[in-house]
């Protein structure tokens, strides 16, 4: 059986919600590298053949979403209650995460907006495959990850609050 190593009054559900959301992340890091590295996840797009600066944006972004979903750790670890010795505010980390959670439904919202509008300016060509994979990538990025995070962040709060 996995074991996940939390804080005792943390509620499981949680846990399992906050351990969840780096592996929910992960999908959309690993195509946006598979397309970073000429993978044929498209057929066309301005990134199919990267420059340098493209590349480093793309490698950049994949390891700062993941760096920012591990942050939900800290919602249900000692480290968030805790930092370098220091007690952790709870309202300001139950902003923070809070706060990025509306962010990252604002930026799903207005993706998905911008594509039904034709606003997007994209130029990205897949197949029917390619769309499907692409789909099956981002969404939990867009929909998945900030659901989670602010229920991990309200339970937080409840938490440390209360405490």
């Amino acid at each position: 059986m996995l074991r996940i190593k939390t804080l005792p009054d943390v509620p499981r559900w949680a846990s399992v919600a906050a351990h969840a959301v780096p592996l929910v992340v992960l999908p959309a890091g690993l195509w946006r590298l598979a397309l970073a590295f000429g993978l044929p996840v498209v057929v066309y797009s301005p990134y199919s053949d990267p420059n340098a600066g493209q590349l480093t944006y793309m490698i950049a972004l994949t390891v700062g979403a993941e760096l920012l979903a591990f942050l939900t750790l800290g919602l249900v670890r000692s480290w968030g209650e805790v930092f370098l010795g220091r007690r952790v505010n709870p309202r300001v980390a139950t902003n923070a995460a809070l706060a990025g959670a509306v962010g990252l439904f604002a930026a799903g919202g207005w993706s998905a907006y911008a594509q039904w509008a034709g606003l997007a300016g994209d130029d990205m060509v897949l197949t029917t495959a390619q769309q499907a994979l692409f789909l099956a990538c981002y969404v939990p990025l867009v929909v998945v990850w900030p659901a989670l995070l602010a229920a991990v962040a309200v339970a937080y709060h409840r938490r440390r609050v209360r405490s």
